[in-house]
């Protein structure tokens, strides 16, 4: 196992994994992105997102690829007004075959040592509520699950909507 910063050229096997995310996570018509998005919006001048990359040795008889991207920990930066520079660990995504391998746990510290040498104030990342292997995992970690917030999205739908009806 070898954990890596992404390259663009990994884009195609990450959005791989995000499709088995969302599978997993009950969505699996939510993924609207594609490669080329996501090699645009993490590898231009300002890039919006960073990640992790975890490869391993392929298939000895894939003649194809010597190394198979089977995790990735995906996140970006934020700011709080009460703590100053956060990150965001927006997916952390092990392949269903590689679960139980210490993969996660690798990716998971390696997202840690990066806030930690960004001087970051807090890391943050959010979990479903059903996911309870994740949470009671986290929880040993050492991190908090904050079960009386709740999250906030408008789609895009939603936006257009506000825009032309709501906002007078």
């Amino acid at each position: 196992m070898n954990i890596r910063r992404g390259k663009s050229e990994d884009m195609v096997a990450v959005l791989d994994l995000i499709q088995e995310l969302a599978i997993f996570e009950n969505e699996p018509d939510a993924v609207l992105i594609t490669a080329e998005d996501l090699v645009r919006d993490g590898f231009g001048e300002n890039p919006l997102f960073h990640l992790f990359v975890a490869e391993v040795e392929s298939d000895p008889s894939d003649s194809q690829q010597a190394k198979q991207i089977v995790g990735i920990a995906l996140y970006y930066y934020r700011y709080s007004t009460w703590k100053g520079k956060t990150l965001h660990l927006e997916d952390l995504v092990v392949k269903e075959k590689m679960r139980g391998t210490g993969l996660g746990y690798a990716l998971y510290s390696e997202i840690i040592k990066q806030g930690k040498k960004d001087q970051v104030r807090r890391i943050e990342w959010n979990v479903l509520d059903w996911n309870t292997p994740a949470i009671d995992f986290y929880e040993k970690s050492g991190a908090k699950v904050l079960r009386d917030w709740n999250n906030v999205q408008m789609d895009e739908a939603g936006i257009t909507d506000f825009l032309e009806n709501k906002l007078k």
